[in-house]
């Protein structure tokens, strides 16, 4: 039978805590972690049939329906689905469960720019173990290369966040202003917008690590170099300078709304036309649905714009894996868990209660890319989110530290948002802030 808690809301995956250092450093251990054997299909087989308990740490409000069909399939099985906090919160009842040796649960649900951290610290199985390797171009490039480290692969994408630019069409209609296709086209479009109507904004930010590093990666940046233990950062690459470049202009010239996302103040703003549109992820369609139900009608999607005129660059922002803790006992049967919620029957599972995956071949599929969205008018989205997530740049690379990195990013780049500050100088002071506490975790961290 499973049994769940009550998800808290939405995670703004950005928004992380500097206590989650917790010894996810590049000397720290898994805590009493099992050791890992080699185990071939026919081992995870077996244990689907002979069957046993899996805790399974998620806050993903599909995996109980994917947890229902995965018991109904294995009635040997009984799933215990827990809730133990979004993101951060989540991670810090996890590093400490492996730090004592007991409670840790088979499978947990993390996000790509935190598996580095956990994979480092062989707090994770390495899938290898039960071929993982041999699903290399089951899922989309962005996902895939997330869950993959020093080699090995320590998690299954479990969905997938390729960017896309969401439009309020009836503003931009009303002001004569067309969808912008290139980020300096954006930037005309928040001048002309502020021009018709001084109470409007082109877009909201104030200062977001997670949406900083997507459109990096947009650009063809790769600030974050990983080989192991050792780590390079460095924010004076063309890619990040673009970006700079663009949202300083964006900064000075006050055409962005001073709102954080996932305020109330946010979603009022979406709602009323203060704010014009949002790059962000394929995950956000359900959101706006429950969210922002007065722009119902009003809003389209549209391809990412782009640095470049003329490219088709995309990115990704959010999503996340299910891997499996190198402490658990029930390595096996919770690789078959992995298995059939992201690659088999509970991948449709989730689709059906709003996902977005990550495997390509859903992505493909005739009835997703032909779904039409009533909130977008009718637009078939999925087509736009589908072919974002086949032009997202390889060779990204975030840092075995991303959680504590992404924590400071308020301090650091962050003040560009709120002070003198220039954006350029603030990624600066980040870089040298991530390489100062990589360097104190035992690191060799160069700029």
């Amino acid at each position: 039978m499973i049994k769940t808690l009550t998800r808290r809301g939405l995670l703004q995956s950005s928004a992380v805590a500097a206590a989650l250092a917790l010894g996810l450093t590049a000397c720290g251990g898994g805590g009493n972690a099992a050791p890992q054997q080699t185990v071939n299909s026919d081992a995870v087989e077996q244990a689907l049939q002979k069957g046993g308990k899996l805790t399974v740490w998620a806050w993903d409000q599909s995996l109980k329906k994917v947890a229902e069909g995965f018991e109904a399939k294995y009635p040997n099985v009984d799933v215990n689905l827990v809730n133990a906090g979004t993101g951060n919160d989540q991670y810090t009842a996890l590093q400490n469960a492996i730090s004592a040796g007991s409670g840790v649960p088979d499978v947990a649900q993390i996000e790509y720019y935190a598996l580095p951290q956990f994979a480092l610290s062989k707090s994770l199985a390495d899938l290898g173990q039960f071929g993982a390797a041999d699903l290399d171009g089951t899922f989309t490039a962005g996902p895939w290369s997330s869950v993959q480290a020093q080699g090995g692969v320590y998690g299954l994408p479990m969905d997938s966040g390729p960017m896309a630019l969401f439009y309020n069409k009836e503003l931009f209609d009303k002001h004569g202003i067309a969808v912008p296709t290139t980020w300096d086209e954006f930037l005309e479009a928040g001048r002309a917008l502020k021009k018709a109507d001084p109470k409007a904004y082109i877009a909201n930010d104030t200062g977001d690590a997670g949406f900083t590093t997507s459109m990096i990666w947009q650009a063809g940046g790769k600030p974050y170099q990983v080989d192991g233990t050792n780590v390079g950062v460095n924010f004076s690459d063309a890619g990040s300078t673009k970006f700079a470049e663009t949202w300083q202009k964006l900064i000075d010239e006050d055409l962005l709304a001073p709102i954080s996302s996932w305020s109330d103040e946010w979603y009022k703003g979406l709602g009323n036309g203060t704010i014009a549109t949002l790059s962000t992820g394929a995950w956000m369609p359900g959101n706006l649905v429950s969210g922002v139900a007065d722009g119902a009608g009003k809003w389209r999607v549209a391809p990412l714009p782009q640095w470049e005129k003329g490219a088709t660059s995309s990115s990704e922002n959010g999503g996340s894996s299910l891997a499996i803790p190198a402490a658990s006992s029930q390595a096996a049967l919770a690789y078959g868990f992995l298995k059939y919620s992201n690659v088999e029957e509970g991948v449709q599972t989730r689709i059906d209660g709003g996902a977005f995956p990550a495997t390509a071949k859903d992505l493909a599929s005739e009835k997703f890319q032909n779904t039409e969205f009533k909130y977008f008018g009718g637009q078939k989205a999925n087509q736009i989110f589908a072919e974002s997530a086949k032009n997202v740049p390889a060779g990204w690379s975030y840092l075995p530290f991303q959680v504590y990195a992404n924590s400071i990013f308020n301090d650091t780049a962050g003040q560009a948002y709120v002070s003198g500050t220039k954006l350029k100088d603030g990624l600066t002071a980040w870089q040298k802030a991530s390489v100062k506490y990589g360097t104190e975790q035992g690191f060799t961290v160069k700029e």
